[in-house]
């Protein structure tokens, strides 16, 4: 599957905002991705939580039980993909493709957003009857859109790779991008929130053996290929990465 024709140039970082979680305190940024090609393709990775979260973010913490876990500390209009896209001078016309790594509540807020590009997903998550979202709340319907589905590693276009990470999700997805200066670069998603996770077997997993395989997977091809490893929800590394509109090429 080729969609892309031109390689990554540029990684920029999106900030959808900050979460602390109850049970150890941990504060984690809330990720996406935007990767720029050199023919000015746009691929936007992710989308945050639900724009309800920005305008009032305990309102709709307790709306879904959300607030059980932990606590919004950060969602703005600012936080939002339009405003994140706005702020490294894309709109929704520059986008050509929308990626989603899993169907979870801080991923897939915008699933209905920028309906006219096509989505990639995997095949394993866009056959749940409902995107996933938080618990036993699955408010969101599967919106009219175009959907191009994977069930096994793919790349898209020069240097654009996804790989199949099941575990956390049942298609998790992660993707490999090859940047010019950089290097390789592995975005792990929820894969791999955090590098303890690993040692800690995935215990809080629906899936801790499968989530295993794939974070040893994972690894294994980034040590062989030296790669930089961006994990999901880490709490140092989110001090240290650089945000748009800096970026990585």
């Amino acid at each position: 599957m080729t969609l892309l024709r031109g390689h990554p140039k540029r990684l920029y970082l999106l900030d959808f905002g900050l979460f602390r979680v109850h049970s150890n305190g941990r504060e984690i940024g809330i990720c996406g991705y935007l990767i720029q090609t050199d023919r000015n393709e746009n691929i936007l990775v992710d989308s945050g939580f639900p724009a309800k979260y920005a305008a009032d973010p305990k309102g709709a913490s307790a709306e879904d039980g959300l607030d059980s876990f932990g606590d919004v500390l950060e969602c703005t209009p600012a936080n939002l993909p339009e405003a994140q896209l706005a702020q490294i001078g894309l709109g929704a016309d520059d986008l050509d493709l929308f990626v989603l790594t899993h169907t979870h509540i801080d991923h897939v807020g915008g699933i209905a957003d920028f309906p006219d590009v096509p989505m990639l997903l995997s095949q394993a998550e866009r056959d749940l009857p409902r995107p996933l979202y938080w618990g036993e709340v699955q408010p969101f319907e599967w919106p009219d859109r175009t959907y191009l589905t994977i069930d096994q590693d793919i790349r898209i276009g020069p240097g654009i790779t996804v790989l199949m990470a099941p575990g956390h999700t049942p298609g998790q997805i992660a993707l490999q991008v090859d940047l010019p200066n950089t290097g390789g670069v592995l975005l792990t998603s929820d894969a791999i929130s955090r590098p303890a996770e690993i040692e800690q077997g995935f215990d809080s997993a629906p899936d801790p053996v499968q989530a295993t395989h794939s974070a040893r997977r994972l690894m294994d091809l980034a040590e062989e290929q030296d790669m930089m490893v961006v994990y999901g929800h880490c709490p140092q590394q989110w001090q240290q990465l650089r945000r748009a509109p800096a970026f990585y090429d």
